[in-house]
């Protein structure tokens, strides 16, 4: 009787990890607005970003996971989306699905001459709540800084560029 119990406590164990959303890295994805739209079921974080200093190059827009281990770690981003600078008013809009309502962080860089590559002098990044950067910390704040909560629907916030 005792082994079936045991036998039983694993199997149920076991089925509760398997059920477990595991959050996928690396989903390159286009910036589809419908996701934020009124019919949107989400969860999905609506991005404005703000402070475009030329309507050149390419923005990248990368969510992680709110967690040391793989906040701005090479590979451990979950959705990136790259697209040419276009600016209206300044403001780009994205719209960012995430896995499940949690804690997550946005880092968005402004490739101004779209190289590929970060020019520390000349290329412009922000995150999400707006944490302050310098050239002493590389322009990465710790994800303390940078966390916030998606819910169950849309969440709205503004990452608003800084330039060296």
């Amino acid at each position: 009787m005792v082994m079936v119990k045991v036998a039983m406590g694993l199997m149920v164990g076991a089925a509760m990890v398997a059920a477990s959303p595991v959050m996928a890295h690396g989903q390159e994805i286009s910036n589809d607005l419908e996701r934020c739209g009124a019919d949107a079921r989400g969860p999905a974080v609506l991005v404005d970003v703000r402070g475009f200093v030329a309507a050149t190059g390419k923005v990248r827009i990368q969510s992680y996971p709110a967690t040391k281990s793989a906040w701005l770690t090479k590979g451990e981003w979950l959705n990136r989306i790259d697209t040419a600078v276009k600016p209206a008013n300044g403001v780009m809009r994205f719209c960012v699905p995430v896995p499940r309502s949690g804690e997550y962080g946005i880092a968005v860089r402004h490739d101004r001459d779209g190289n590929g590559k970060t020019d520390i002098s000349r290329d412009g990044g922000g995150f999400s709540n707006n944490p302050a950067i310098s050239i002493f910390n590389l322009g990465k704040p710790g994800v303390e800084k940078a966390a916030f909560h998606a819910g169950p629907g849309v969440t709205k916030i503004t990452i608003n560029l800084k330039y060296m």
